[in-house]
C-alpha cells in the first residue's frame, strides 16, 4: 500500500498541465478517488487561461486497466435492474465517466493522452476523447467488455467507430482482439508511435510544440473539426467559414497579418 495520491498532478513553465495516473499496484484502475482527482484537473485545465495543453499519462507496467470495479462508486441517480435502469446507469453513474469523457471532448483546448504500456477499457475509452493519442512501442490496446459478454459502453463503441471506423472497431469489439501499437497505428487509433526509450521526451516535445500554437485557433479548429465530421459537404463549409469569420477578426491574426504583409513588402523593395 501507498500513502501517494491516484493521480499526481504537475504545471510546467510552458503551460502544460500534466496528469499523471499513480496506481501502479492497481494497474491504474480508475477508482473513485482517481476519477474525482481526473475531474478536478480536467477542471483546472478548462478554467485556467494561462494552461494551454493538458497531458495525461501514467505510472507502472500498465498506464490503464478500465474501471476498478472494486474501487467503490458514486452514485448521483438510482438505477433497477432493467434495461432502462441499466441505461441511465451508464449515462449518469460510473463515477462520471461518460460526462467526464463528454467535458474532455468538448473542452476547447488541446489533450494528449501518452501511453507508455497497455491501455484497455476505460483507460481507452478516456483515450478516445482526448484529441491527440501518442504511443511507445511497448504500448498495446483492447476491450476485454466482450469477454463478458457486453461492449464498452463509456463511449468505447461511439467514439472508436467514428475515428477508426467500423471496419477496426469490429476488429476491437467484435472480435475481442487486441492491438500493439503498430496496428493502432495503422487503424488511426494513435498519431504516432515513439521508441520506448526517448517516449517521455517525445511526448513533451509535443505537448511544447501545441503550447506554442494559436489557442484560439486550436479552440476553434477542435469544434470544427467535429462538426465537419458529421456535416455533409456544403454545410461543412459554411462551419469554416463561419470558425474563420470570428478568427479573423482576432487581434493575433490582424497582428501576425500585419507583420506578415510589412515584411513581404520589405523583401519586394
Amino acid at each position: 500500500m501507498t500513502d501517494a495520491p491516484p493521480l499526481l498532478t504537475e504545471q510546467t513553465e510552458d503551460g502544460i498541465l500534466i496528469a499523471t495516473l499513480n496506481r501502479p499496484e492497481r494497474l491504474n484502475a480508475l477508482d473513485l478517488a482517481t476519477m474525482d482527482l481526473l475531474s478536478e484537473a480536467v477542471l483546472r485545465f478548462r478554467d485556467t487561461p494561462e494552461l494551454k495543453v493538458m497531458l495525461i499519462r501514467a505510472t507502472g507496467r500498465y498506464f490503464c486497466s478500465g474501471a476498478d470495479l472494486k474501487g467503490g462508486q458514486r452514485k448521483i441517480s438510482p438505477t433497477g435492474q432493467t434495461a432502462r435502469g441499466i441505461r441511465e446507469n451508464h449515462r449518469l453513474n460510473l463515477n462520471g465517466m461518460q460526462q467526464l469523457w463528454d467535458e474532455i471532448e468538448h473542452i476547447e483546448k488541446p489533450f494528449v493522452v501518452a501511453h507508455h504500456a497497455t491501455c484497455v477499457g476505460g483507460g481507452l475509452e478516456m483515450s478516445l476523447s482526448c484529441d491527440f493519442r501518442l504511443a511507445a512501442r511497448s504500448a498495446s490496446y483492447a476491450f476485454p467488455e466482450g469477454l463478458f459478454g457486453v461492449v464498452p459502453a463509456s463511449g468505447g463503441v461511439s467514439r472508436l467507430a467514428r475515428i477508426c471506423g467500423p471496419h477496426w472497431a469490429r476488429w476491437l469489439i467484435m472480435a475481442n482482439k487486441p492491438a500493439d501499437a503498430d496496428l493502432a497505428l495503422t487503424m488511426g487509433l494513435v498519431h504516432q508511435v515513439f521508441p520506448d526509450e526517448s517516449f517521455e521526451a517525445d511526448v513533451m516535445a509535443f505537448c511544447q510544440h501545441l503550447a506554442k500554437q494559436n489557442g484560439e485557433q486550436m479552440g476553434a479548429a477542435k469544434v470544427a473539426i467535429d462538426l465537419c465530421a458529421e456535416l455533409g459537404r456544403d454545410s461543412a463549409r459554411h462551419v469554416e467559414r463561419m470558425a474563420n469569420s470570428a478568427l479573423m477578426l482576432n487581434p493575433d491574426y490582424l497582428e501576425t497579418m500585419r507583420k506578415y504583409m510589412s515584411n513581404l513588402g520589405s523583401k519586394k523593395g
